[in-house]
């Protein structure tokens, strides 16, 4: 197994024909950068038969530890209490087609190895944002997007789009109607995030690449089929969407009947300049419609069959249920090299989880540190708290001795769940090695694993390897 983690990280610090980190497009020259721009002599974008087009990939392994920790006792879904090792690998390729004049299309075969803690049990923040779609050692080659996106141009100043993973180099107005279709991600086009978003080069907790307890629409992988529309209207930016659901929670599978099982969510977005340093908040809605269990139901179900100890939300799920849920973001540069950010989040909490982790409200902060004060402009540091609390109703039902989908330490009479709010501290430092590669460092304190105080704390370090081109 040694050998194999060796091997990964061999190839990717072999890959030396890959350029420097792409900036994310955003907000402009403004916006924090911890990453160089491309190296030009790389062909990532031209025309095939006089149609534009671009390729771009990355590859990114993380590697993830922590020591024994104190645990009073454990049940079906806790976390190991033994020293542990989890590893992820993925490999993406972004290719794009400018079929017409403001149509691109977008397709993103990918290949994933990984082995999460605990077979991904015992968290609601899991500490590896890309752990979902570890299933063993074996390479799983799939199809991450295949999607369509149209802009129509209204009057308005001129913004140059750059030449980016799944951008095609494109000047737009800043008035403009944006139609996006087919297999993506929800997170690609809501929530987001200048500095807490993409788990390969940021923060790698869940609850900073998007809000905790945002259940949004997907697969067990994390990508959905769907529509969404963007308004954008100089500084504001409406979106909305209906995106499929799984057919079980949690589920490979998703269900076509996009008008019986679905994910709507809608977001508004304000972005502004305070003393010429950008920054926005936006506030976000979704809501659910499938066949879930609803968790009075399963609470009522232990009581009376004697259930302890078991998943009896598979027992209570019944057509038609809602779930409903609420959130803000803000996010603010402080000086060139100083960002904040914040989300908050609240879900209705009467229902089961039904795509994303076991949160019914969530809360994280955190700061973004470039480094160029010391010298090391394409270094980064991060920090960031996060508090992430359960509902009475779920907690009703783990105390009863329900075990949910990802969590549950019901262990006997005797080992009643003392319930407290999971906390979870996050600290990273990134550093470009060389224009191609990034290597990062990342420590994780979590309070209260799975919201129990018998349990914990857990100490996480890790470490990545990032290059993309």
């Amino acid at each position: 197994m040694k050998r194999f983690h060796l091997y990964l990280i061999a190839c990717l610090l072999s890959s030396l024909s890959f350029s420097a980190l792409a900036q994310r497009a955003g907000s402009g020259a403004d916006q924090i950068s911890s990453i160089e721009e491309p190296i030009s002599w790389l062909p990532t974008e031209g025309t095939l038969g006089g149609m534009p087009v671009n390729i771009h990939g990355q590859t990114t392994y993380i590697n993830q530890r922590y020591n024994n920790y104190t645990s009073s006792y454990s049940g079906l879904n806790s976390m190991s209490s033994n020293k542990s090792m989890s590893y992820t690998w993925s490999g993406t390729l972004f290719f794009g087609a400018r079929i017409f004049e403001n149509t691109d299309v977008y397709y993103n075969p990918e290949v994933f190895s990984g082995v999460p803690f605990s077979g991904l049990v015992g968290l609601g923040g899991f500490t590896n944002g890309e752990a979902n779609k570890a299933a063993g050692k074996e390479a799983q080659f799939y199809s991450a997007r295949a999607f369509f996106r149209h802009t129509i141009n209204q009057d308005g100043t001129k913004v140059h789009l750059e030449n980016e993973a799944n951008q095609i180099s494109q000047t737009v107005s800043s008035n403009r109607f944006v139609i996006t279709g087919g297999k993506f991600s929800t997170l690609d086009v809501f929530d987001d995030s200048t500095y807490a978003k993409d788990p390969r080069v940021q923060f790698m907790n869940w609850g900073n690449m998007t809000y905790l307890a945002y259940d949004y629409a997907a697969d067990a992988r994390g990508y959905t089929w769907g529509l969404a529309g963007e308004w954008y209207r100089d500084n504001w930016v409406f979106r909305a969407a209906r995106t499929l659901a799984p057919k079980t929670p949690n589920g490979r599978d998703l269900d076509n009947q996009i008008f019986k099982s679905y994910g709507d969510q809608i977001e508004v977005e304000r972005q502004h300049n305070i003393a010429g340093l950008p920054g926005k908040v936006s506030v976000l809605a979704y809501r659910n419609k499938m066949t879930l269990a609803r968790f009075q139901d399963a609470t009522n179900y232990v009581i009376q069959n004697n259930a302890q100890g078991t998943q009896a939300i598979n027992d209570v799920r019944t057509n038609q249920q809602f779930k409903t849920g609420i959130g803000i973001n803000g996010e603010q540069a402080i000086t060139k090299t100083v960002g904040i950010y914040g989300r908050a989040f609240t879900s209705d909490g009467h229902t089961e989880t039904m795509s994303f982790t076991e949160a019914d409200n969530s809360l994280s902060v955190g700061v973004s540190i470039n480094g160029l004060n010391w010298n090391r402009e394409k270094d980064t540091i991060g920090i960031s708290m996060m508090q992430n609390g359960l509902s009475s109703y779920r907690r009703q039902y783990l105390q009863a001795g329900g075990v949910s989908y990802f969590i549950g330490d019901y262990a006997g009479p005797n080992q009643t769940i003392s319930y407290k709010p999971e906390q979870i501290a996050e600290l990273y430092y990134n550093a470009l090695l060389v224009n191609n590669v990034l290597f990062g460092v990342n420590y994780q304190h979590v309070n209260n694993p799975a919201y129990n105080s018998a349990r914990g704390p857990v100490q996480i370090y890790s470490f990545r390897v990032h290059a993309e081109f």
